[in-house]
């Protein structure tokens, strides 16, 4: 089905905690509200919930990783980059952490739905549609090894499995990030903190 026909009858919306109503076909920035990125993100696990701990490792807690991973390997990033850096899993707010076995069957009509989610996204917050393809790598990077520790520390890959699928990290160690899994609550409020200071930060500029 084309993502510009809408099915006869269907909903193509999801009402948010906010109240507004995001359309899944054509998104507007205008129904984009941190409040729910922020609960939504928090709510989504990673690894399809296939972790340790007493805590599911959510979305929300992933993207405070991946931007603190990209400010370590990129110290000197903008502010800009830093927003996009944490919001690189927004769209999953509303679609859900799709695992990359599944994406690859599933093909692009995810990754559609996904582009157009993360334009609405931010532009809402007034940053470009998308990172450009220097920025997006780095982004990509720093998701590469959140990944290698998740997957070693929380969801029983080995480390020779692990370095197969995501490399081996250099210059950064579990010991530097956050990767204990969250409450639900924790991971949503510090989501909303480091959106804020990155916000004062480029308002600063």
């Amino acid at each position: 089905m084309s993502l510009d026909k809408r099915p006869t009858g269907a909903r193509a919306w999801q009402r948010m905690l906010s109240g507004r109503r995001l359309d899944l076909l054509d998104p507007s920035p205008m129904d984009v509200e941190l409040s729910d990125i922020a609960h939504g993100l928090a709510r989504v696990a990673r690894w399809n919930g296939q972790t340790f701990g007493d805590h599911a490792f959510s979305v929300a807690q992933h993207s405070l990783v991946v931007e603190q991973v990209f400010r370590l390997q990129n110290p000197g990033c903008s502010a800009v980059d830093c927003q996009m850096a944490l919001l690189h899993d927004a769209p999953e707010y509303v679609i859900g952490d799709m695992i990359s076995p599944f994406k690859a069957v599933v093909g692009g009509g995810y990754k559609a739905v996904e582009l157009r989610l993360e334009a609405a996204i931010h532009l809402r917050f007034s940053l470009p549609p998308h990172p450009t393809a220097t920025l997006k790598s780095l982004i990509k990077k720093a998701d590469t090894i959140s990944a290698y520790f998740e997957a070693t520390r929380l969801a029983g890959f080995s480390e020779a499995e692990a370095k197969k699928f995501f490399g081996q990290p250099r210059g950064i160690t579990a010991e530097m990030i956050p990767i204990r899994p969250m409450a639900t609550a924790e991971a949503q409020a510090l989501f909303c903190a480091r959106f804020d200071e990155i916000e004062a930060l480029r308002h600063k500029s």
